[in-house]
């Protein structure tokens, strides 16, 4: 026959829920046709970040030519690109600081001109 088990006591060790590590979220960067070339042909980028700074950090080390066209060298958008989070022009938010949360969308959009 078994004892019963017996309650925790101040002897007994105590197992505690280890929180879970936050993640930054996951979001999608869109890539529109003529900067697919810098990264390898796709058209869609799933990456960890929170907010669209990082989203561009995380673009430089995977791609730096890609960041190098939507980026000057002091990590500045470029005046011809505009960057959208969902339909949000990056300036109407908090610019590079903007957050970002699971599933937002980050679009690359080149300025279009000519004659």
């Amino acid at each position: 026959m078994h004892a019963p088990p017996t309650p925790p006591g101040p002897m007994s060790p105590q197992l505690t829920p280890t929180p879970p590590a936050t993640r930054p979220p996951t979001i999608t960067v869109l890539i529109p046709g003529s900067l697919r070339k810098y990264c390898e042909g796709t058209s869609e980028i799933a990456l960890e970040a929170p907010s669209l700074r990082a989203a561009l950090e995380e673009l430089e080390r995977r791609y730096p030519a890609l960041h190098r066209s939507v980026c000057d060298e002091t990590g500045a958008v470029r005046r011809h690109v505009n960057l959208f989070v969902n339909t949000n022009h990056m300036r109407d938010r908090n610019g590079l600081d903007t957050p970002l949360a699971p599933g937002d969308e980050v679009t690359i959009l080149p300025a279009v001109s000519g004659g």
